[in-house]
């Protein structure tokens, strides 16, 4: 590894572990909670994903992020992530092709203005956990949780860019 390498990965280090402060270990705990108690109902995943900055539109990070975290790979195609890029103040919501399917039009952005009137007041952690909650619930009516079925992706925040 060269000294620039080493530079560059330095300052991605850092600039995770700034997004992970964004939220406190209790907020972290709590999000992951909603997670798992949305997913007790569904055979689906939801994750949330939150970066700093967001270098293009909401969505097409979203679709990016997505597919690096190979949310595509649960057996029903019916997982969700909920994106939030924070210093960019933006978010986006993006479900796989099995439970976009199925969604009535209009739903993520029905979500996403759910998430918009917490987020508005600060209330961030109570925003993702009201959108996870509202998704669960979707999710729960399309996929329901069939005995032996497993969360296929895991329910902790990621960070990164």
């Amino acid at each position: 590894m060269h000294l620039s390498d080493a530079y560059v990965n330095l300052m991605k280090q850092r600039k995770q572990n700034n997004m992970s402060k964004f939220f406190s270990a209790k907020d972290k705990k709590r999000i992951k909670a909603a997670i798992t108690n949305a997913e007790l109902e569904t055979s689906g995943d939801i994750r949330v994903h939150i970066e700093t900055y967001c270098p293009a539109s909401s969505l097409e990070r979203a679709a990016f992020v997505f597919n690096r975290l190979k949310m595509y790979e649960t057996k029903d195609r019916n997982s969700v992530l909920i994106y939030l890029a924070t210093e960019s103040k933006k978010f986006a919501i993006v479900g796989d092709t099995g439970i976009h399917a199925v969604v009535p039009e209009g739903y993520w952005e029905s979500v996403k203005t759910l998430m918009a009137k917490f987020f508005e007041t600060g209330e961030f952690v109570e925003g993702i956990c009201k959108a996870v909650q509202a998704v669960g619930e979707k999710m729960s009516a399309f996929f329901p949780y069939r005995p032996g079925s497993i969360s296929e992706l895991p329910n902790e925040v990621s960070f990164g860019e």
